[in-house]
């Protein structure tokens, strides 16, 4: 892949060196020429010091050639002018925007630019380790629909089947770790005793499956 970064701090400089030792082309654009200095000496993708929705800056970053976009300077405006450019006037259509404000990133998210809201992100991760179990989900869509959330198996449920789980809770279980390891079940996989489930779940129906959960095979309608 060839893919263009605007934005050189922290967070552009180490993706681009990931993607470089992932043996991807990357060419990166910052207004700032010394930002440059956080590549390293050992990185050998473009270099463009310009503005990075400005079209002719894009071409010498070989946009028209460019498999993804990723557009993660520290503004909101820019990064949002820049990943529809790319998107609109370039037609990639892995475009990726770095948005502060989680109010403004849903609704980028809705017209087809990928979105990540650092603050709000980071947020719910301390959220997470902050608030009892089932208090915030490990992801939540866009819409605010649906979510994902990780439950340790209580014992009641241990040697029941996934698929009595799923019917009772009005959920899905995406993956299992166990021992260490993932694995996908079929809803005749039996439960074990250390299990940690990934549900996915209707946000309306969260507190139910965590009352299944909690309760037992058949003790709550």
């Amino acid at each position: 892949m060839h893919v263009v970064i605007m934005g050189c701090g922290r967070v552009g400089s180490t993706l681009a060196r990931s993607l470089e030792d992932r043996n991807h082309t990357v060419a990166v654009i910052d207004s700032e020429p010394d930002s440059f200095r956080r590549l390293g000496p050992g990185f050998n993708g473009d270099k463009i010091a310009g503005i990075g929705f400005d079209q002719q800056v894009l071409e010498k970053a070989g946009i028209r050639r460019a498999d993804a976009f990723a557009a993660v300077s520290s503004g909101d405006n820019s990064n949002i002018i820049a990943a529809r450019v790319a998107r609109e006037t370039f037609g990639i259509q892995q475009v990726v925007a770095r948005i502060y404000d989680p109010g403004r990133a849903e609704v980028y998210q809705r017209l087809g630019i990928t979105t990540v809201a650092t603050v709000k992100w980071t947020a719910d991760q301390v959220l997470r380790r902050l608030l009892p179990a089932g208090a915030e989900p490990d992801f939540r869509d866009p819409s605010g629909t649906v979510r994902m959330d990780h439950m340790s198996v209580p014992e009641k449920w241990v040697g029941s089947s996934v698929g009595a789980f799923q019917e009772q809770a009005r959920a899905r279980v995406a993956w299992i770790d166990r021992l260490g390891e993932g694995m996908l079940p079929t809803r005749d996989s039996v439960v074990q005793e250390g299990d940690l489930l990934h549900v996915v779940v209707r946000e309306e129906n969260a507190g139910h499956a965590y009352d299944v959960l909690e309760a037992g095979p058949g003790h709550v309608d």
